[in-house]
């Protein structure tokens, strides 16, 4: 708020002195009692000027609800100079001057009118002026009369500067320095802009801020470039001094390798080119490139015909001459960069044949090692026997090994790249083949063994892997092949196939030496084709060799190679036993060494065909008399046990056995019998089956059906007078067989789970139905496991999940509301879960 608002204002004008009247009027006392009131807006003016503001027509009014009062843009513009505060130093040192001179202080400097101000308020400007430099000159350095009014406030502004470290009488900022002079202002000359009439500071500025400004000096720079594209620029009177530039040869040679790593093209092709710099004022001829790019490399560089051409009133102008000058220092570069090229290109070639020389000097040296060493080897290998050597003079097989190892070992480069493992077949089979021409395999089969063994491990390459006779045979398979394979194959030509055992040590002695190829060779071209003569004339009914003994020998080496012999032998036996009965043992021993050759199948066809029948016919012949009874019969069926399968016996006691026997049993019972006569025969002929026979469950059916029909001829009283305690007897008998059967069948489990084990099946394929159950449950997580001691005519009883069952045959029984039930497996999981 100005103090004209506060005190109000009375201007009076008499004889142009302008008088200020502080009277207090109505509208300051009802400020001071109201001071909430609206109140109008200060103009611009009136916070630029003060109480010096033009005073306007509605001043005296009070302001209304109106809106704003529109601004007048049509008023010129006015600027009021403010001053800086100086610093301390300045200070002091005018106080000093102030000292020596008061009445110049006194007399306050009025400015020079200002253009555009009325003349009233020029005379407002200039009062103000006078006591604003009073104020700031004279007044600060006493600090009377700042900031007075904050006795009236809590005094908040004077803190704040003090707490940002104003000190009271001296300037703001760091070095105390401040606005002390109102800043003046300097009219331009004409109405051209900002700069147009070079620097505008005044002098005020000048002592304030003591700096050399930097525009005079670019005015300067401005003026020099301008005058470059002037003919004379500082005129007619003064003489432009040339301008020379001097170069080295190395900066020039620098300069053209700057300029040649630069160019993509190569210096023989740029070498030729012409070109016309049309550019500057006067066409100029380049003979290449380089002169070009080296004309723009050094801008500050002028040439003298150019200099001396630009001056006036020379009277030196000779244009061919410097031309001819010009031309000539061209051509010197162009030689001394040619030259600085050549020398580089020298010293290239230099580095490049001295690496050649280096790189030959290391190649001869590794010829020259080469030499030494092609003639060590040439000199062990001139040590072999040629053609011309006299027999018995040359080295021996063991000599001859000796110089190979050292070949393999000394000179292995060599020895693979001139490939001398090939001269063991000009050296070393003559050798051979003279050692081995009085060798009898059959009688010392060990003969020449070690030699062999040697070589292989000199002859012999991992690498290759012949497989037959041809040109890239390995060198030690050709040795065996050229060497070794024909003596066997005439050992072979006149060889007994019956005497078995000095063939078979001799093969299994070479075995490991030999090659697969080889050894396949010797086995299946010419041992197994005199295994098939032999066999073709071998007769199983006037041979006193039983045939197994000189061709099982031969199973370890040929295997499966004697497929093809089995189909004749069990041809010729099937025709031996035509006339066969089972009370000749001899067949049994024939036919014995073949049950675990013969593959399965073929085994049980031949069984079925040619012996099962004879044994039926021998068990139909069989008279059952208890009183007195021929064995023989029965004996001679029991002992094919262990070469028939048993459920062929089975099968073959059931049907021409057990009826019989059954038979004989109730039309015993039925004629008074004596029960410990009938107990001992049951007994007894049960004591002649097998326990393996007797866990079928046919068989034991057999017999429990025996035992059934003892008890209801003892129940029923059959055949009349029963002696005491048969009845007893008879029950204990049958309890006593029941529990055998259970332990037969529980050895049966034992046996089956054994053998399991050994196979190795348990956790592969199920090996019968038992065991296919047992893996169904395992996948859909139902419990299966026996129940201890419940059985159910004589089968174990078994829990799967919440259902009981049993198996019978490969069948499964469900235990029903009455009866068993035979369901499916995948009927049983399903009421399982």
């Amino acid at each position: 708020m100005s103090m004209s608002h506060l005190y109000g204002r009375r201007e009076e004008e008499e004889e142009g002195v302008e008088i200020e009247s502080f009277e207090v009027t109505d509208w300051d006392l009802a400020n001071e009692f109201n001071p909430e009131r609206r109140r109008f807006r200060q103009t611009k003016e009136q916070a630029t000027y003060g109480i010096w503001a033009d005073k306007d027509s509605d001043e005296d009014e009070r302001p209304s609800f109106g809106g704003k009062r529109s601004k007048d843009y049509s008023t010129p513009v006015n600027f009021v100079s403010a001053g800086l505060r100086k610093t301390a130093a300045e200070e002091k040192q005018q106080d000093k001057e102030e000292g020596s001179d008061d009445s110049e202080e006194d007399a306050p400097a009025v400015p020079p009118p200002t253009r555009g101000i009325a003349p009233r308020k020029l005379q407002m400007v200039n009062n103000f002026r006078g006591n604003q430099s009073q104020r700031f000159a004279g007044g600060i350095q006493s600090g009377q009369g700042i900031g007075t009014w904050e006795k009236h406030t809590k005094g908040i502004g004077q803190k704040l500067l003090q707490k940002m470290g104003y000190q009271p009488g001296k300037g703001l900022g760091k070095n105390a320095q401040g606005i002390v002079n109102p800043i003046e202002a300097k009219v331009r000359k004409g109405k051209g802009a900002v700069g147009a009439y070079g620097n505008e500071r005044t002098q005020q500025s000048l002592q304030d801020f003591p700096v050399v400004d930097s525009e005079e000096e670019e005015e300067k720079e401005f003026q020099k470039e301008l005058g470059q594209w002037r003919k004379d620029p500082a005129g007619s009177a003064v003489k432009k001094k040339p301008k020379y530039s001097y170069r080295t040869a190395d900066e020039l040679r620098a300069k053209g390798k700057m300029v040649s790593r630069n160019m993509a093209a190569s210096a023989g092709e740029l070498a030729q080119v012409k070109v016309i710099d049309m550019t500057v004022r006067e066409p100029k001829v380049y003979y290449s490139y380089s002169q070009i790019a080296n004309k723009h490399s050094v801008p500050d560089e002028t040439t003298p015909a150019m200099s001396t051409r630009d001056q006036k009133g020379s009277g030196f102008a000779l244009p061919e001459l410097e031309h001819n000058l010009q031309l000539l220092i061209d051509l010197t570069e162009q030689d001394i960069l040619q030259s600085a090229r050549r020398l580089q290109h020298e010293k290239d070639v230099v580095v490049s044949l001295s690496h050649e020389s280096r790189a030959l000097q290391s190649r001869l040296e590794a010829e020259q090692d080469a030499i030494q060493k092609m003639e060590a080897v040439l000199a062990l290998v001139e040590r072999f026997p040629s053609g011309e050597t006299p027999p018995g003079e040359g080295p021996t097989l063991q000599e001859c090994a000796q110089i190979f190892e050292t070949l393999q070992t000394d000179y292995y480069e060599e020895y693979k790249m001139m490939g001398l493992a090939d001269l063991a077949v000009a050296v070393v089979h003559p050798l051979l083949k003279e050692k081995l021409h009085s060798w009898e395999p059959l009688k010392d089969s060990a003969y020449c063994l070690e030699d062999i063994g040697q070589w292989r491990a000199i002859l012999e390459s991992r690498d290759l892997r012949s497989s037959g006779p041809d040109s890239n045979m390995d060198p030690y398979h050709r040795l065996l092949w050229e060497v070794w394979i024909p003596v066997m194959r005439m050992c072979v030509s006149g060889w007994q196939p019956r005497m078995v055992g000095p063939m078979v040590d001799c093969v299994t002695l070479w075995a490991p030496l030999l090659p697969q190829w080889i050894l396949d060779h010797l086995l299946e071209q010419l041992i197994l084709p005199r295994l098939q003569r032999e066999v073709d004339n071998w007769n199983p009914l006037t041979d006193t060799v039983p045939i197994h003994s000189w061709i099982h020998p031969w199973l370890p080496l040929l295997q499966s190679r004697l497929e093809p012999l089995y189909p004749p032998i069990r041809s010729k036996l099937a025709n031996a036993l035509q006339r066969w009965h089972p009370s000749d043992a001899s067949a049994r021993l024939i036919l014995q060494p073949w049950k675990n050759v013969f593959t399965a199948g073929a085994w049980e066809a031949f069984m079925v065909k040619n012996i099962i029948p004879k044994l039926a016919l021998c068990l139909e012949e069989l008279v059952i008399n208890p009183h007195q009874q021929q064995m023989e019969p029965f004996h001679w069926v029991m002992d094919w046990e262990g070469m028939l399968s048993p459920s062929s016996l089975v099968s073959l006691f059931d049907k021409n056995f057990f009826p019989k026997w059954l038979q004989v049993l109730c039309s015993w019972l039925s004629n008074s019998p004596n029960y410990e006569e009938i107990t001992k025969w049951y007994l007894g002929w049960k004591g002649l089956f097998s326990d393996i026979l007797l866990t079928q469950p046919l068989i034991k059916e057999k017999f429990n059906e025996a035992l059934d029909i003892m008890n209801r001829a003892v129940s029923s009283g059959m055949g009349g007078y029963m002696q005491p305690g048969a009845r007893e007897n008879i029950a204990y008998l049958t309890q006593t067989e029941r529990r055998k059967d259970f332990q037969y069948e529980a050895l049966q489990e034992r046996r089956d789970a054994e053998s399991v084990a050994q196979r190795g099946i348990g956790s592969g394929v199920p090996t019968n139905f038992k065991d296919l159950i047992q893996a169904k449950a395992e996948e859909n997580n139902i419990v299966f496991m026996p129940i201890v001691a419940k059985r159910h005519e004589g089968k174990q009883l078994y829990t799967f999940g919440r259902i009981v069952i049993y198996i019978d045959r490969g069948v499964v029984f469900v235990q029903g509301e009455k009866t068993w039930v035979p369901t499916s497996l995948q009927s049983l999981i399903d009421m399982a879960k």
